[in-house]
């Protein structure tokens, strides 16, 4: 078995991971494992921007006003304020890294361009034309491939954190040390321990059938967490993007929310109705993705449809190009010319808006583990994120995090000794067919259950059905060698129930979880907090 050392490990490779990763860098030895390839977070599928107070008619007022409203009160305005205030610095630091925002003039010189997305009072988003995440990815990797003190390690599923259960002199205590992880390529599991650790995983959008988050999404971080014994928060708030292309080859395609700030409107296209007027008559399309969410599935259910048109070829062919290249391309290359027609959309699962609790300085419950980005619930979305701060949160958190680590170095004890992982007792499984049956499964009756719109009596089905499947998986995973599919499965599984748990134990609709069984809002705003 192979076992490293680094004085901080990170587990995820995206905004939040490798932000941390440049702050400690300039003192620490840091190890970044990613899943897949480097690029292959959420990060990279970012196409909005990140929002900032940089225009002269703008306030943190404004943006924090903004983000309590979309989070229906259920935000913790101390942290909203915190993070927004540490935009513009967080913006300057990646105009520093090269990140190429689209600016008013052509020359360096100029202002940033901001553009608006739903739920926004003013203009704040910054962005790469639409493309921004991968912008960012491309400059934050760079960076950190270029620092001596970082060492990234792709194609590490990581299966479990290292805690003091796992000691050779067994501590059982909740103080966590590190991660076990398969290299995918050699089929071993290796031992990473470090001082201090920060989860950056990500969220579990595929948990759902249909989500706009990349293959990896599978709740890693807010299983390993809630196993290692942290509480997690607000796990049925689950965002669903109200613009995912409908197109029965191209899967997990987003438009992004800036069609519709741009001038985008929503059509059915039975009726040719601009039917947001039905739903939000003052905000339209520019009211949050919860209300724009619930509109277009009440349409698609409502006419029998297959999607909802998203149609923006009212405003002129060159103003569409610019704003939307990348859009524009993929579409023309599906033979849907979006300056001519309207795009065929449906909602899809897009932002998890709970997960890890943490603190202003990204601490988790457990000694040694810090976490950042869609993996946590810092306060920040509330009961539905307000578009363009969830990359911010990454920047903020990551910073938060490492800062925290760095002025605290002192408290950290070296790692004991650790015990290898034990496959002495498994054999390599016989039976694949039983992880993607039960996969599928668990995928399909979330969407079916415990999506847009939710009922007791389905979620109370969803529940039976996961404790139905819990044996089952345990018992795979206790007599087999772990592969990533096993290993996504079950935390998927994890995930799933975390989901249906916390949207039972919520007698309200609020945000992002909408029931029919209870449709009026509760008098106090309270958080969902899950305890292992």
């Amino acid at each position: 078995m192979t076992a490293t050392h680094h004085d901080v490990l990170i587990i995820g490779s995206g905004a939040a991971g490798l932000t941390a990763a440049l702050s400690l860098a300039t003192q620490r030895k840091v190890l970044v494992l990613a899943k897949g390839q480097l690029s292959s977070g959420s990060t990279a599928w970012a196409q909005g921007g990140i929002a900032a107070v940089l225009d002269a008619g703008d306030t943190f007022e404004n943006h924090v006003r903004d983000t309590m409203i979309a989070g229906a009160g259920l935000n913790d305005e101390d942290v909203v304020r915190f993070v927004i205030e540490r935009a513009p610095a967080a913006i300057d630091r990646l105009c520093d890294l090269g990140v190429p925002f689209n600016r008013e003039k052509l020359e360096d010189g100029g202002d940033l361009h901001l553009t608006r997305e739903g739920g926004h009072s003013h203009r704040r988003i910054v962005h790469v034309d639409d493309a921004t995440g991968w912008a960012v990815q491309a400059a934050l990797l760079k960076a950190a491939e270029d620092h001596p003190n970082i060492t990234l390690l792709p194609e590490r599923s990581c299966i479990d954190l290292v805690t003091g259960h796992h000691e050779q002199r067994f501590s059982g205590s909740g103080r966590v040390w590190g991660a076990y992880a398969l290299d995918t390529a050699t089929g071993t599991v290796e031992t990473h321990t470090a001082r201090a650790t920060i989860m950056a995983a990500g969220g579990a959008g595929r948990v759902y059938q249909f989500s706009t988050s990349p293959r990896g999404a599978t709740g890693d971080g807010i299983a390993m967490a809630w196993r290692a014994g942290a509480r997690v928060s607000n796990m049925e708030m689950m965002q669903f993007h109200p613009t995912c292309l409908y197109h029965l080859e191209v899967k997990n395609f987003l438009i992004t929310e800036a069609v519709r700030g741009e001038g985008g409107h929503l059509i059915n296209p039975r009726t040719g109705e601009r039917f947001m007027t039905q739903y939000d008559p003052e905000r339209m399309e520019l009211a949050p993705r919860d209300v724009v969410a619930r509109a277009n599935d009440d349409q698609i259910k409502r006419y029998g449809l297959d999607y909802v048109h998203l149609d923006i070829s009212h405003m002129p062919a060159d103003f569409v190009k610019g704003h939307f290249p990348t859009i524009y391309e993929k579409l023309l290359g599906l033979g849907i010319d979006m300056t001519t027609q309207p795009i065929p959309v449906v909602p899809a699962q897009h932002y998890t808006c709970g997960g890890v609790v943490i603190d202003l300085a990204g601490r988790t419950d457990l000694p040694g583990l810090y976490a950042a980005g869609e993996c946590t619930e810092s306060g920040l979305h509330g009961a539905n994120r307000l578009a363009s701060n969830s990359l911010l949160e990454c920047f903020v958190f990551g910073e938060a995090a490492a800062k925290d680590i760095m002025a605290r170095w002192d408290t950290f004890d070296a790692p004991p000794p650790i015990r290898d992982w034990d496959e002495s007792r498994v054999t390599d499984s016989d039976e694949e067919v039983v992880i993607k049956q039960n996969w599928t499964e668990i995928r399909r009756m979330m969407w079916n259950y415990v999506g847009i719109v939710r009922t007791t009596k389905r979620l109370e089905r969803a529940k039976h059905r996961i404790e139905l499947l819990q044996s089952e998986i345990a018992d795979y995973y206790g007599n087999f060698r772990v592969t990533t599919d096993l290993i996504e499965l079950r935390n998927l599984h994890q995930c799933a129930g975390l989901i249906v748990d916390s949207a039972l134990k919520r007698h309200e609709s609020r945000g992002l979880h909408y029931t029919l069984d209870y449709p009026d809002l509760a008098e106090e705003p309270v958080d969902t907090v899950l305890v292992p």
